[in-house]
């Protein structure tokens, strides 16, 4: 969130409302948005014609948020969550899925005006998850303020429509000026919606996937929807411990998700000859000239 002028209304009790853009699609980022403002300016929220913004027609919430940028007694922020980290989080060994975080995303921005110095006394939440149980977690953090959580918030209230369209144009523009890393590989930019089910969508996955090093970097590659196009291949061999060679389990019994799950595979081979190799052995060891040691003189 950009450092702007707190303006004169900071002090008095504001409402805030935040919603996301983009957590279903398998390309690009997820984004979430608020948006906020004095109390006092709620009717007059109410008469901007903010809406959900999946019932705008593209052209409208470009109107809308330019609007809402240039209005004195509106403030903005969003949170971008780059498809490398959403994916990264969903496969690490300590995995954090998508409802984790997308609470810790509207935390963030909860805390970000806190700390601007706005008087935060209600905050308008679209559910992610049980509403209830959200609710609670919210009013854990902060104690000082009403928040309110439903499914269709931004439906319900204008000062969440308003934040379904700061998230939205966001991630509409971010997909639209996105730099493809890859720009060696000729990659096309028709790539639909970015939805699982979306035609162009598909092709355009099944025709940009390497053999070798999987997806250019819009993709969120942790998405089952990405699985089947890795059928084909090359496997790789990753250094790992026995445990995990042999498929373990977490502490709570569940099956750890390998990289073989998301088409990373490789064959089969005794974990001494990796090991005694040296090949494939962790960075931390090579740079250190440390090796496994398994007699003792």
């Amino acid at each position: 969130m950009d450092t702007v002028p707190l303006p004169e209304w900071a002090s008095e009790p504001c409402i805030m409302g935040i919603d996301e853009a983009g957590r279903g699609p398998v390309l690009g980022p997820m984004v979430y948005g608020c948006l906020y403002c004095p109390l006092s300016y709620q009717q007059t929220l109410a008469s901007l014609n903010f809406a959900d913004s999946k019932t705008l027609k593209e052209e409208k919430r470009e109107e809308l948020f330019e609007n809402l940028k240039s209005d004195p007694s509106l403030g903005w922020g969003v949170d971008v969550i780059d498809p490398r980290d959403l994916s990264a989080k969903m496969l690490q060994r300590e995995k954090i899925n998508l409802n984790e975080i997308s609470h810790n995303s509207a935390m963030g921005l909860v805390r970000r005006v806190l700390d601007l110095g706005v008087f935060l006394t209600e905050v308008y939440v679209d559910t992610v998850g049980d509403a209830d149980k959200y609710r609670e977690k919210l009013s854990a953090r902060f104690p000082g303020v009403k928040f309110v959580v439903s499914k269709k918030a931004d439906s319900l209230y204008p000062v969440v429509s308003g934040a379904s369209i700061v998230a939205k144009v966001t991630r509409d523009r971010s997909l639209r000026d996105w730099v493809l890393d890859e720009t060696a590989q000729n990659i096309t930019r028709n790539f639909g919606s970015g939805y699982p089910g979306d035609p162009d969508t598909k092709a355009w996955l099944e025709k940009n996937k390497h053999p070798l090093f999987g997806f250019p970097t819009l993709v969120r590659f942790s998405w089952g929807t990405c699985t089947p196009y890795f059928k084909d291949c090359t496997q790789v061999l990753w250094e790992c411990d026995k445990d995990e060679e042999e498929g373990s389990t977490a502490s709570n019994g569940k099956k750890q998700l390998k990289l073989s799950s998301v088409g990373f595979t490789g064959y089969k081979r005794k974990i001494e000859d990796i090991e005694s190799s040296g090949k494939g052995r962790c960075k931390f060891f090579q740079t250190r000239k440390l090796e496994l040691v398994t007699k003792f003189g």
